[in-house]
């Protein structure tokens, strides 16, 4: 059975360990990242029109008054599990993005110009969102709800958790991810394991730290969605 190892921060890693499982793949579970609600104590400006969403983890990790606050405003998001967790959390007008923060900032840019909205976010993330709404005259007030941290693994530990086999395929979904991978790969009790993985990022930008670790094994998403990234399990190398 194919061994496929989830970096993926929880509660996603299990959900994808599930969807790996059904599809006939084995799931081998190692969060690189973690992630931890921040303190939230700003105020929301007055003039605010509309609510913006790049990540799942934001909404999930906002406080419930926050969101209480904003959830009668259209809510942008970047794609279809964000637009689901922006639901669930209680926002009534939630708009799906098409699965990529820079194209949602075009998107809805045009209709913004002048006014603004507010930017639920982690404070680990890509400048350029918010570059293109700014460029597009969109005050973006950006409200951090959540952290991103890796999780420091020992030699020991990873061996234990992948029971000491290779990895056929390893599943990217952050540059954060991608980075903490290239590292444990460089260590010498630990690149056996590596060998003949293939890594599957869910976009170029995720696949960046793999340059010149991982060489031709390092293959991108056709969407940065995880159907398109599980989809490469299923192609031919």
């Amino acid at each position: 059975m194919v061994r496929v190892l989830v970096t993926r921060p929880e509660p996603g890693a299990s959900r994808t360990a599930r969807r790996l499982e059904a599809l006939g793949f084995q799931p081998v579970l190692l969060p690189l990242t973690e992630t931890s609600a921040l303190p939230v104590e700003a105020s929301i400006d007055g003039d605010a029109v509309a609510v913006t969403v790049t990540s799942a983890n934001a909404v999930r990790h906002a406080p419930k008054a926050l969101v209480a606050t904003l959830a009668r405003l259209p809510c942008h998001t970047v794609g279809k599990r964000t637009a689901e967790a922006c639901r669930a959390a209680g926002f009534f007008a939630v708009t799906e993005g098409p699965g990529d923060a820079e194209a949602l900032a075009d998107a809805i840019a045009g209709g913004l110009a002048g006014k603004t909205l507010v930017y639920l976010c982690g404070r680990v993330r890509f400048p350029l969102f918010e570059q293109r709404l700014l460029a597009a005259g969109v005050h973006a007030q950006a409200i951090e709800t959540y952290d991103t941290t890796s999780i420091d693994y020992g030699d020991d530990d990873i061996a234990a958790r992948l029971s000491g086999r290779p990895i056929d395929a390893a599943l990217l979904y952050s540059a954060k991810a991608s980075l903490a991978l290239a590292s444990l790969i460089a260590r010498p009790a630990l690149r056996h394991l590596f060998e003949k993985t293939e890594f599957l990022a869910l976009s170029a930008r995720v696949a960046e730290p793999l340059d010149g670790v991982a060489g031709i094994r390092v293959r991108t998403a056709s969407k940065p969605e995880e159907e398109a990234l599980l989809a490469l399990l299923s192609l031919p190398a």
